[in-house]
């Protein structure tokens, strides 16, 4: 059941809606991902457990320009939310600037739990990650890893995969997680989603929200110059009541959508973080930029009008 709209959110549809018929303007540009990289999904079956299935992917290069997308339009971040909220998401990409509201090109964002590798997937060098846990150990403490999801710079479905955890579940924690028993029926084994995942990642940058956990339950490393960590963003600590803000209140107070009210789903996680991070982009680049000085390219100092030359000495040497 969609939550209730907020006044702003209703006054702002009936002001669109009013405006619907008014002739446009130039459209907006929409920010895009870079240089694209295509991966067509393996055969049916490829992903058999215990059965290693490699990926066909050429690294983007990082300081490529920006791709364009062969239409303008909403991101399918948008549509995706606006559909699972109730909100119009020409509305939502008006409010905040990130796309036209034509959304032509949002048909093909759908969700599709456990397909694996998506089919014919165009990758930039920004990609989205999130991953639900299970309980393990004594009292179901312990986290374990079973499910991830990859959604891509516009929050199309890159990966998804329930994983079969390699230790005992003594939790499942349905009602936070949504994950049951009857998922790991077709669940891949944990290597081969761990093998998948780090080719997904090689070379590429990486948005989520406290990344460190997700990382841990794959038992992967990233660059830390490639990490985009909405929790540790600084322009978000204000909606924190502690160390990090938690990512639904980022939702709720951000972007004006409601998520995790019942069973989380991590492929809607993993497409709020990556909006959040579009939304704040320049911001984000300025701070990673201070924290990694050396990453930035030094710029060529113009020389000052009028300003004299050095004179060169010639120093004799003495012998």
């Amino acid at each position: 059941m969609a939550p209730a709209l907020s006044s702003n959110w209703k006054k702002l549809q009936a002001k669109i809606q009013q405006e619907g018929d008014k002739p446009q303007g130039q459209k907006r540009k929409q920010p895009d991902d870079d240089t694209n990289t295509t991966i067509h999904s393996p055969a049916k079956g490829a992903f058999a457990p215990r059965k290693k299935a490699r990926l066909s992917l050429r690294r983007p290069q990082m300081g490529a320009a920006q791709s364009k997308i062969s239409k303008p339009g909403a991101s399918a971040t948008l549509a995706l939310l606006a559909e699972d909220h109730g909100i119009s998401p020409e509305a939502i990409s008006e409010a905040y600037g990130l796309g036209a509201r034509d959304n032509s090109m949002l048909a093909a964002a759908t969700s599709k739990p456990n397909e694996g590798l998506a089919s014919n997937v165009q990758l930039g060098k920004y990609l989205a990650i999130d991953c639900e846990m299970v309980g393990v150990g004594e009292g179901g403490y312990e986290h374990a890893l079973a499910r991830v999801s990859v959604a891509d710079f516009h929050g199309r479905q890159v990966y998804d995969s329930y994983v079969k955890p390699k230790e005992h579940v003594t939790d499942w924690r349905t009602k936070i997680s949504g994950i049951a028993p009857k998922h790991m029926v077709m669940a891949r084994e944990f290597e081969e989603v761990q093998d998948q995942v780090a080719e997904l990642f090689s070379g590429r940058i990486i948005v989520g929200h406290d990344l460190r956990h997700d990382l841990e339950a794959l038992k992967l490393d990233h660059p830390r110059k490639d990490i985009r960590d909405t929790a540790k963003f600084s322009g978000f600590k204000k909606y924190g009541h502690g160390p990090k803000p938690a990512l639904r209140v980022l939702a709720r107070e951000i972007l004006g959508v409601e998520i995790q009210t019942g069973q989380h789903s991590s492929l809607e996680d993993a497409r709020v973080a990556m909006l959040l991070f579009r939304k704040y982009k320049p911001a984000f680049d300025t701070e990673h930029a201070l924290r990694y000085p050396d990453l930035v390219p030094r710029t060529v100092q113009p020389k000052v009008a009028g300003q004299p030359k050095k004179k060169k000495t010639n120093k004799k040497r003495r012998n």
